[in-house]
């Protein structure tokens, strides 16, 4: 059995994946805000889904943690996550230091990517052998799958495409460029745009459009617009086979996933070359509910050729995740 966290801005999401690739339990937390409350709030969710599952942290066949920021994957260190109250963490050695066993960290992007391609290739259909997750939540971002496995590039950027600049005279975006792809197709550009009391803009936004208010509906086509703009960047790039939308915004549901595929409808209709490409087909979105980087997460775990699992484990072949439950 493999664990999974997925630690975000405002909650942290425990899985125990069974080696039939099944949700055992699933435990969520609040996250504490900087590097002691969350390696505390990591601790707390370990604790409780071993104690649920009958096991010591020991007897996981392994421990992964999917965290926002820039992560070293070969020492579990991460930077700048800004959004969890600190700049610099070792978490990977800290929690490897109060289990006494190895844990592996990853961005929580690319976790997600991982678990939302397992999910992919265990349903009836789809033996697709490439996957772009993009992810659509605060900012904007991608997690690339090729044969499997996480593609993070020669710098650990692949998949940054909310950074592509798209408008040279657009709003300044925190990476220091003007006009990225983020700042117009992501909740943080909904939230700027769109002043409302409402904690979730995107639905007083929707909401407003469809009563006929033009502003709204003018951000409302320049968010799918942009959205189906990212969907193109990954196929162009990388040519996979499937681009699954995740993230805060795809709580949105079959409305976005629609209106993605209708612009890129159009597009077909005025490009051929964009026609044979088949861009609208390769969309899908995240099961509501499926918790995507906390699974992921328990499959970046999983040891490397040449490691050993945890000294209890009992099956070092990686399995698929095959199911889900909440």
């Amino acid at each position: 059995m493999r664990l999974g966290l997925d630690i975000g801005g405002t909650k942290t999401d425990v899985v125990a994946v069974g080696a039939d690739g099944a949700i055992v339990e699933r435990v969520r937390l609040a996250t504490g805000f900087g590097a002691e409350a969350v390696v505390a709030t990591a601790l707390d969710g370990i604790a409780r889904v071993a104690g649920a599952t009958g096991l010591r942290p020991l007897d996981f066949h392994s421990i992964g943690v999917g965290i926002p920021g820039q992560v070293d994957i070969a020492t579990g260190s991460v930077s700048h996550a800004v959004n969890l109250g600190f700049d610099e963490l070792d978490l990977g050695r800290r929690l490897a230091d109060a289990l006494g066993r190895a844990v592996k960290v990853e961005n929580d992007v690319k976790a997600a990517a991982l678990g939302a391609y397992h999910l992919m290739t265990a349903e009836s259909g789809l033996t697709a052998r490439s996957m772009a997750y993009l992810n659509l939540g605060t900012g904007l971002a991608a997690g690339l799958v090729i044969d499997g496995a996480l593609w993070r590039g020669a710098r650990g950027t692949a998949g940054e495409i909310g950074h592509i600049p798209v408008d040279p005279q657009g709003v300044l975006c925190p990476c220091g460029q003007r006009g990225c792809l983020e700042t117009v197709a992501s909740g943080s550009a909904i939230a700027r745009q769109w002043a409302t009391d409402d904690p979730i803009p995107a639905r007083s936004l929707l909401a407003a459009a469809e009563a006929g208010d033009r502003a709204a509906q003018a951000i409302r086509s320049l968010l799918v617009d942009n959205v189906a703009a990212a969907v193109r960047v990954l196929v162009l790039t990388v040519d996979v086979e499937i681009v699954m939308i995740g993230g805060g915004l795809s709580n949105l549901g079959d409305w976005l996933l629609d209106e993605v595929r209708r612009v890129l409808a159009s597009w077909a209709v005025e490009s051929p070359f964009l026609a044979s490409l088949g861009l609208e087909s390769r969309v899908l979105l995240v099961p509501a509910g499926f918790p995507a980087a906390a699974v992921g997460a328990a499959l970046v775990g999983a040891p490397r050729p040449g490691e050993q699992a945890a000294p209890s484990a009992v099956d070092d072949e990686e399995q698929r995740v095959s199911t889900w439950q909440k």
